[in-house]
């Protein structure tokens, strides 16, 4: 069983499907790629994981969702986990939201949609190397 996780988690299957993949392609089978289409599936997962003794290593999120948005999601996830790496994938965040995760939940980087997958492994391989 892996040891390290990456979550990703959107209300779209297409947008979780496609992260895998690249997430996947580009780096390996050396982390579990977990996917949640809401926000309160993933802090279940991540309860779940933390039970188990996985390490959740990153934790890319959309803001616009059903429920919990984005900002307040990954305020919640810092509280869990501080430490981890925190990214927003959004095509909608407004700038209130994204400051507000920077501030509250130290948010590492905010990538708009469409990403470019460079882009979002480069900041992934980069918080990683610091860790």
């Amino acid at each position: 069983m892996y040891k390290k996780a990456i979550l990703c988690v959107d209300d779209e299957e297409i947008i979780l499907d496609t992260l895998e993949t690249q997430l996947r392609e580009h780096l390996g089978h050396k982390y579990s790629y977990e996917l949640a289409e809401s926000a309160e599936d993933a802090l279940e997962i991540i309860d779940e994981l933390n039970e188990s003794g996985v390490d959740v290593l990153v934790v890319i999120s959309d803001w616009l969702m059903p429920g919990i948005k984005g900002d307040d999601f990954l305020i919640a996830v810092h509280k869990k986990i501080p430490k981890t790496i925190k990214v927003l994938l959004t095509g909608q965040a407004d700038e209130k939201a994204i400051t507000r995760a920077k501030t509250q939940a130290n948010l590492n980087y905010c990538i708009y949609k469409p990403w470019d997958i460079d882009e979002l492994i480069g900041v992934i391989n980069k918080e990683l190397e610091a860790i």
